[in-house]
Order: C-alpha cells, then structure tokens, then sequence
C-alpha cells in the first residue's frame, strides 16, 4: 500500500494508472523526490483522498479511509469527466474512423459502428451531466448500460468487421485496427473504474454508508434467433414501428415487445444499428434496400 510519505516519482513509475490519477487531481510532472504528502498539500490536495483512489486502482483496496474529502473527490471526478468528453472519446471517434471506414466502401457496417459508438457518446454525455449536477442517486443503473454499449461495440467490430484482405499481409489499416481495439479496452476499464470510484468511495463518503463492491457482468452467449425473432428483426431493421410490425405480422404489439426483447437478450445487441448489421452479415436483409 502507498503511504503519504513514499516518494510520489516512485508512485508514477511504478503504476501504470499513475499519471492518470495525478493529472485528474490537478498534479503535475517534475516532482523531484518530494513525497506523495508534499506534493499534495503543495497543489492543495487532500492527501487521505489522493491516496484513496491510489490504493484503489492499484491493490484494489476497499477498507475505504473515513476522513475522505467530498470536494477533492468530487473535483478528481469532474476532471475525468472533462478528459473524457474532451480528449478521449473525440480522440477514439476519429481512431475509428481512419481505422474502419476505408474498410470496405460498398458496405453500410463501418457507418452503423460509429453510429453505434456516437449513441455510447451521447449517453457517457447525458450521464456525466447528472452526475455534474449531483444527482448521482438517480443515475447509478446507468453505469453497466453504458459500459455495455462499448462492450457492444467492440463485439460488432470483432463479429462483423468487413474484412478484405485474407490471405493478404497485414495492412496498414490492421495495425490502426488493432490500436482502436486496444483503445477502446482501455476506455472500457476506464470508464468502469471511474463508475466504481463513484459507487465505492464518493456515495459511501457522502452518506457515510459503504457501497457494494464491483458489479461483474458477464457477457450471454449469442443465442439462435426463431424464425419469428427473424422476421420482427427484419422489420425493425426495415424502421417499422412496433405497431407497424404486429400489423404486417398479424401478431398482437405485446408479442412483438416481447420478441424484441428476445432479440436483444439472444444477440447481445441492443442498439438499432447493431441490429442492422446483424442482419446484414446473416444475410436477412439486402443492403441495397436499405435507406
């Protein structure tokens, strides 16, 4: 465990999520041999709160300290918030679109990903503007939902890419590839530990109560679709409505909920895009039909 009086260059050296961390305190680099506790009362950190997180991420420590300061926390979060809507998730949009969309201009996949990965945007947008205004209570479901859309997203890329070059060497368009895959790992566990510093550290703090520990989510496993599961899928795609789709099927709206909510549980894939190249790749639709 990291203490106060460790030398903080060895903290940064040391941990991979160290620079992270520092730079959403509001630390900076060129901290000589100073300690973790005089470098934080140097930037008017609180160093119990600093060294919280540190322990955190890196020995995933839960016995959480009870003089945690709620402002210092709270601005460690809003800093991430920024890096996330400001740097990061741009920066991966425009990573997927170098990497994928020369993939293969006669298919509609590559634009149904991003599309895919700007509705993930729009969420991780509208839930850090809550969490900004405070409302952390009401939000706190939204967590695994968002990180399942980028879990969403990497499964299309892997399951649908357009891939062109087999038996070909690797392109240059493959190593970006590979770069957007890893970085979009990577922002998948960052967003996850921010989520879990949230529910672990800040509404304990703030109510004085521990929250549960980390929430694991284990992906189902892709599932059959019916024949019928086929053809509500197919109308869907097509941008019926679920009354439009239960006139054409002779079916009763319930049933067509019902099936749709079959659909996503089976495929893993919850989003209208994703549903479209899953159709697409399985050959249920004609692109060309397609608006």
């Amino acid at each position: 465990m990291y203490k106060a009086t460790d030398k903080i260059c060895d903290l940064m050296a040391h941990e991979e999520d160290a620079i992270q961390i520092i730079s959403r305190f509001g630390l900076e680099m060129g901290v000589g041999e100073q300690t973790i506790e005089q470098v934080c009362e140097a930037h008017d950190v609180h160093t119990p709160t600093f060294l919280a997180i540190v322990n955190y991420k890196v020995f995933h420590q839960r016995a959480i300290p009870e003089d945690i300061d709620v402002p210092t926390l709270q601005r460690y979060l809003q800093n991430a918030h920024a890096y996330f809507l400001d740097f990061r998730l741009p920066r991966l949009r425009r990573a997927l679109v170098e990497a994928i969309i020369p993939a293969d201009p006669t298919t509609k996949i590559p634009g149904l990903i991003l599309r895919c990965y700007d509705e993930f945007v729009e969420e991780i947008r509208t839930h850090i503007a809550h969490e900004n205004e405070g409302l952390y209570d009401e939000h706190e479901h939204d967590d695994q939902r968002i990180t399942d859309k980028l879990t969403e997203i990497k499964n299309l890329i892997i399951r649908y890419y357009p891939n062109q070059s087999q038996g070909q060497s690797q392109s240059p368009i493959t190593y970006l590839l590979i770069s957007v895959m890893s970085d979009l790992w990577h922002t998948e566990q960052d967003f996850a530990d921010h989520c879990a510093i949230e529910d672990d550290i800040l509404r304990p703090a703030m109510t004085q109560e521990h929250a549960h520990g980390h929430r694991r989510h284990q992906l189902p496993q892709t599932e059959e679709l019916s024949d019928r599961e086929k053809d509500v899928l197919i109308q869907v795609v097509k941008g019926l409505s679920n009354k439009e789709i239960a006139d054409v099927l002779c079916i009763s709206t319930h049933t067509v909920i019902s099936h749709r909510k079959n659909i996503a549980h089976k495929l893993n894939i919850h989003s209208t895009a994703g549903l479209t190249i899953y159709a697409i790749v399985n050959k249920l639709v004609d692109i060309n039909t397609l608006e």
